[in-house]
């Protein structure tokens, strides 16, 4: 029997069996999961088999904590790692079914936000890829970050009801469940102590398998969810107060409801605190339980165990190590804190001062009072070692783990650094740029500490997924080598001057903005031309990301269009994405300010298919897959030195896009591998943007010496863009004049000179191919194959 028809008779078995319906009572959501249930049989398989060889083995594992596991869409990731597109293709069209269609039920997991999330997704499948055994632990989030409607050009933040369906990927696992506790008294033992907390929830664990490259290994992605130990207070229900015998379980619930709640309140704060400890504590419990039952002694861990931090948010599982080694396994402190230090390593990923978080003292000792003794306790050493190393009184201010300036707080970052043998930066700017600022008395103290690496991306799911008529071109140009190693497309570059070649590129490019446009037109009503150049810059809305200084050109481009029409003017397309923090006010007039410049541009005849403006709703992973392989123009414009790496920065180059941008984050390293040739690099580097602050910038006179910048300025203050409320942007426009941290003023020239180099180089349709050819054959060394290889083997020690 061939494959085909064996998936075939597989998908009704289980659609009967398991999904519990027939052939013909089948509705769309049965037959995606029998597809599902039906090929997870194989992953199934490899999981237990890969799980089981780590036990015969006993090898060492990695655990990867991350807030957030922004995994997408798995049913096409599975089927293209386990080489079985083509069948289950085949497969479902044998019964009636398009497999695409098919794939468009699954709903992307609302476990993240940004570039954070997408990493930790990509990193998770390269660990499976290279065969190292590793766990993802995380929070099981029901509404996550939220689903972003744009009504009248304003977010609005709706529940991401991604499990509405149920999860046909998950695996609820009741035998491993752990009791996680908040407030209460400690009763002290010498160094042991007893921490008997006034409230505990239940963590239990919902298991993913993560498939990796030709099913060589399937790793787990460990999510917690969280139960009240008394879900119902029945004598309280049996008295009337319904809603008060459910407040444990509600109280549970919460933990893991939303990601990134709100936090301007203090009841937000807490619950945010809360969220941290809650999936750190379960996570260390569960790596040291396993420890202890498959390698027994604890003091063993660092050779069998790596826990990575990813970025501050699990900070506090230093803490949390070290209460289970002293009080549960009766391990002197020294010691303890020698086996913490060796096992646990922390990855940050920003300088900005607000996002290295801190907790109010009284907050912290109030949910965790064990934590805090044991934090300062850790605190004492490093103090005591900065004062032997000389270290000034500022430095040892700057050092400690509290922070006593102004009201009292807790470190996170200082606490994962002193706890963790590697600290790495994420783009080799950005490490230097580490020791530095941030962190440079702690790199002063511990010199051999700070490394660099820098991200990568999965070329399965960013290259031969989301772009196969692009992967087939290349194929078809250079073989197969590259689908096993990424750095093999530098192969391409051979091909980079051959005319025809590249307008094969060039057919493949159009193709994809043609889907894309369709696409976007269904979900905006705006009609795109597939012939215009398409602008791209999809990300997390911030200030320093610079959404606004790509719009202020776009105001400066389209009063030039409508003021020069006798212009030869490069068609453009400029798409925007992304979701702005619910409560952060700047981020989401950006949203409201490109709502209001497309209403307006997209409207004007004067301008007509010369330039278009798009907001695209609700930016997930999913849209990421259809809109990176249809970019012509990357924008990666970040104020530089406040971009740690970037990692859509890689995809859009892997996938042919040229990239406009700064000297900042990884960009730097994507230009030494490119040539600046084939980018267009504009802007103050670093080290001017500092000199330029401590200078006394002075935006005013800047935007004033500019005539299209104070043009778009003044249009915009002045209600332009928004006749219904003239007055929208005056006070936003009006402090742009006075106070311009994110340098938009200072690098607008540039930035405008380099949008028409990048008109002329458009217009020269030979020179923007061979470009966009050399951008795919020299990004592949950024594969996070590559990053994961050097985590392994300079911070892990796993082979």
């Amino acid at each position: 029997m061939d494959t085909r028809h064996a998936l075939e008779q597989r998908i009704v078995k289980v659609l009967r069996h398991r999904v519990g319906k027939n052939e013909r009572a089948a509705k769309p959501h049965d037959w995606y999961n029998a597809a599902v249930y039906a090929l997870r049989d194989d992953v199934i398989d490899a999981w237990i088999a890969s799980t089981t060889r780590t036990h015969d083995t006993k090898g060492k594992r990695v655990y990867y904590l991350s807030l957030e596991f922004l995994i997408g869409r798995l049913l096409r990731d599975a089927m293209s790692n386990l080489d079985l597109t083509g069948e289950m293709e085949e497969a479902l069209a044998s019964l009636g079914l398009d497999l695409a269609a098919v794939e468009e039920l699954e709903p992307d997991a609302a476990l993240g936000n940004g570039g954070l999330g997408r990493l930790a997704a990509c990193f998770m499948e390269s660990l499976a890829s290279l065969d190292i055994p590793a766990y993802g632990y995380g929070i099981r989030y029901v509404n996550g970050m939220f689903r972003q409607r744009i009504d009248d050009g304003w977010q609005v933040e709706l529940p991401e009801t991604w499990l509405a369906h149920g999860n046909p990927w998950e695996f609820e696992r009741p035998e491993s469940a752990y009791p996680v506790g908040f407030g209460g008294e400690v009763v002290a033992d010498g160094e042991r102590a007893t921490w008997n907390p006034a409230e505990v929830i239940e963590a239990v664990a919902v298991d993913t398998p993560v498939v990796g490259w030709r099913g060589k290994r399937v790793n787990t992605l460990r999510l917690w969810t969280a139960n009240a130990l008394d879900p119902i207070k029945l004598d309280e229900f049996n008295a009337g107060d319904h809603l008060g015998a459910l407040a444990g379980q509600l109280r549970a619930d919460t933990l893991v409801r939303v990601l990134y709640p709100a936090d301007g309140s203090p009841a937000g704060q807490e619950l945010r605190l809360r969220q941290e400890f809650f999936f750190s504590s379960a996570s260390i419990q569960d790596i040291v339980r396993r420890h202890a039952q498959y390698h027994g002694d604890v003091r063993t861990l660092p050779d069998k165990a790596a826990i990575q931090l990813n970025d501050t948010h699990p900070s506090v599982a230093v803490a949390e190590l070290m209460r289970l080694l002293i009080d549960e396994h009766a391990i002197p402190f020294a010691e303890a804190w020698d086996i913490t230090k060796r096992t646990i390593s922390y990855t940050n990923h920003t300088l900005l001062p607000e996002a290295l978080e801190s907790w109010p003292h009284a907050l912290f000792e109030r949910l965790l009072p064990r934590h805090m003794q044991i934090v300062y306790a850790i605190n004492a050493v490093v103090l005591r070692e900065a004062r032997e190393a000389g270290l000034t009184p500022e430095a040892i201010s700057s050092i400690s783990l509290i922070d006593e300036h102004g009201e009292r707080r807790v470190r996170m970052a200082n606490l994962a650094f002193a706890g963790s043998h590697s600290i790495n930066g994420v783009a080799a700017l950005h490490t230097e740029l580490m020791k530095q600022t941030v962190f440079a008395d702690l790199h002063s103290l511990y010199p051999d500490r700070i490394n660099n690496k820098t991200n990568g991306v999965t070329p399965r799911r960013w290259l031969q997924q989301c772009n196969p008529r692009l992967t087939g071109l290349i194929r078809e140009a250079i073989g197969d080598g590259f689908l096993d190693d990424a750095e093999q497309l530098e192969a391409l570059a051979d091909h980079a001057d051959d005319a025809a070649f590249g307008e094969r590129i060039d057919a493949v490019k159009r193709a994809n903005k043609v889907d894309l446009a369709q696409h976007l037109t269904d979900l905006t009503g705006v009609q795109l031309d597939p012939d215009a150049m398409f602008d791209v810059q999809v990300k997390r809305i911030h200030e320093y990301k610079r959404q606004l200084l790509n719009l202020l050109e776009t105001v400066a481009l389209y009063d030039q269009i409508r003021s020069h029409p006798e212009r030869d003017w490069a068609p453009r397309v400029k798409i925007f994405g992304g979701k702005a923090a619910s409560s952060y006010h700047n981020a989401k007039l950006i949203i409201k300010l490109a709502n209001d410049v497309a209403r307006r541009v997209n409207g004007d005849p004067a301008v007509g298919d010369l330039l278009k403006v798009v907001f695209v709703p609700n930016y997930n992973v999913s849209l990421a897959e259809r809109i990176i392989p249809a970019a012509d123009l990357s924008e990666q414009i970040s104020t530089a030195g406040m971009e740690a790496s970037g990692t859509g920065n890689m995809k859009f180059a892997l996938n042919g896009a040229l990239t406009i941008g700064t000297l900042d984050g990884a960009n730097i390293e994507i230009l030494e591998r490119v040539g600046a040739d084939n980018m267009f690099i504009f802007g103050l580097t670093a080290e001017e943007v500092s000199a330029k602050r401590n200078a006394g910038y002075d935006p005013r006179s800047v935007i004033e010496g500019s005539s299209e910048l104070a043009q778009a300025v003044h249009s915009i203050a002045s209600g332009v863009f928004s006749p219904d409320d003239p007055s929208r942007f005056a006070d936003w426009m009006g402090g742009l004049m006075s106070s311009d941290w994110f340098m938009l003023a200072a690098d607008f020239d540039a930035y405008a000179a380099a949008q028409r180099s990048v008109d002329d180089r458009w217009r020269d349709r030979r020179a923007w191919r061979e470009s966009a050819i050399r951008n795919i054959a020299n990004v592949g060394w950024f594969s996070s194959d590559r990053t994961i290889s050097e985590y392994a083997r300079e911070i892990w020690n796993v082979a």
